[in-house]
């Protein structure tokens, strides 16, 4: 049995960056639970705020620095976690003394950790080291590794720990962990280590208790979902693991975030594509679409084999939806090179579009390269594509006028918009970053986590506006 929770032992949890964080924030949380802290969502009433940091860009740096900061004037012991946290360790505990850093080998001692600081009891942050050399270069040999007694500690893979921050209907949920690509611009791997799986039977464990706690729609999360089961020695795992997930009782909807385009094997489009409840939905990490940058980015393809992919998975699924990423201002890019993203980004009338400035990190590559260009530049190239995307993937939500969506609801909009009026996302809108779906004409009695059969009617930028088909489809 639990112990009530100490009156000077409430914490709160504070999220920066990817879905995956969010997966790892929900397992300390867990995990502090049961070690008796009581989870509070405000920094003014918690005697401890952990904060879980994002390392990816200098951008999103920033605002994990912010961030913490931002929970010192609570008044709170502020901890320091996630990838900026293990990415920098003593170096960030010497620059923000006002907080504690802890790294990922923490986390399964996380209640203990807290205890320390909330004493006064002195704790040693952690020197960095690249987690890539904490398993073995084999995928096949990493299995039996993970599961040593002294095996580093892999965030979110604790799900017997996790417990929900977020009352919405979708949830995250880690196929994997890790990365073993070499892109130049990234430093990812360094400190989440090598690419390690999780088994079908855990991931299908997670996805009925996630049900079991109102989530009509999973979204499966990693760094490189198309790498899933390699190292389990079946690479057509991923394929034959979605139609065991669709199946889950209470789940109305699957979808698949992080595929490598170099990696996007036919089976696993067709299965994406085609498998009843997985979304028609393709989120690849192109980065730029110029061959010869993106050889110099340590990638393959461009904007050819890029489209020749759009158009096979259109061709299974006219409606499916797509997303990137693409980086602007990478060393050595030309104006040619920007010439070829836009004639792909035209060509491929993609629904959501992140553009990024590159910015140098620590380790990397292209830290190394010749050619960097001023930061002038490379804003004036960012501001370039941002506009012509935002033009783009507008007229691409034109497109949807006429088209048949089914949109999974979020927030009922009665006493703003009259009755019958939801918020909600289609099949290929991402429920965090592509856009939404206001539905009108819903019939009464509908849940959030519903899914209902509407027509596009209008849009609003990249957003949706649909009217309800009756009857709805079924919950």
């Amino acid at each position: 049995m639990t112990p009530p929770p100490d009156p000077a032992r409430r914490v709160a949890v504070v999220t920066l960056g990817c879905a995956r964080n969010e997966v790892d924030s929900e397992e300390l949380a867990g995990r502090l639970a049961a070690d008796g802290y009581e989870l509070v969502a405000d920094a003014d009433d918690a005697d401890a705020v952990l904060v879980n940091t994002c390392g990816f860009i200098e951008s999103a740096k920033k605002d994990s620095v912010d961030a913490i900061l931002a929970a010192t004037d609570s008044g709170a012991e502020v901890i320091a976690v996630g990838c900026m946290a293990e990415r920098y360790g003593s170096e960030l505990a010497g620059a923000l003394p006002e907080a504690t850093v802890l790294g990922f080998d923490d986390y399964t001692a996380i209640g203990d950790r807290l205890d320390d600081v909330l004493t006064g009891r002195p704790l040693v942050p952690h020197d960095p080291r690249d987690r890539r050399t904490l398993l073995p270069i084999s995928p096949a040999a990493r299995t039996t590794a993970v599961g040593a007694d002294d095996a580093p500690a892999i965030p979110g893979h604790g799900w017997l720990q996790r417990r929900r921050l977020a009352s919405g209907p979708s949830a995250a949920l880690k196929l994997a962990s890790g990365c073993d690509r070499r892109c130049a611009f990234c430093a990812i791997p360094t400190f989440r280590g090598s690419f390690v799986s999780r088994p079908p039977a855990e991931v299908l464990g997670e996805a009925q208790w996630l049900a079991s706690q109102g989530v009509t729609e999973l979204v499966l999360v990693s760094e490189n979902s198309t790498s899933y089961g390699k190292d389990l020695g079946n690479l057509r795992l991923l394929e034959q693991l979605l139609p065991q997930l669709a199946a889950v009782e209470g789940l109305a909807r699957v979808r698949v975030a992080y595929l490598q385009p170099a990696e996007l094997r036919p089976g696993l489009l067709e299965a994406i594509a085609s498998t009843e409840r997985i979304a028609p939905y393709f989120d690849l990490s192109f980065q730029h679409s110029s061959p010869s940058l993106l050889r110099r980015m340590r990638r393959f393809g461009g904007t050819e084999d890029f489209l020749a992919l759009i158009e096979r998975a259109r061709a299974m699924a006219p409606t499916a939806g797509f997303r990137t990423n693409v980086i602007l201002g990478f060393p050595g890019e030309t104006e040619d090179d920007v010439a070829e993203l836009e004639r792909f980004l035209v060509a491929g009338r993609l629904d959501a579009v992140g553009v990024f400035g590159y910015s140098d990190e620590e380790g990397t590559e292209a830290v190394t390269l010749p050619g960097k260009l001023d930061q002038t530049e490379i804003d004036a190239r960012v501001r370039r594509i941002t506009d012509l995307v935002e033009e783009l993937t507008a007229q691409r939500a034109e497109d949807r006028v006429g088209e048949r969506v089914e949109v999974l609801l979020t927030d009922d909009l009665a006493a703003e918009e009259g009755e019958g009026t939801w918020l909600g996302h289609a099949a290929h809108q991402d429920p965090d970053a592509d856009g939404t779906t206001t539905v009108t004409g819903v019939p009464a009695g509908a849940v959030a986590g519903g899914l209902v059969a509407a027509e596009v009617v209008g849009t609003d930028g990249v957003d949706l506006v649909a009217t309800a088909l009756v009857p709805a489809v079924a919950r």
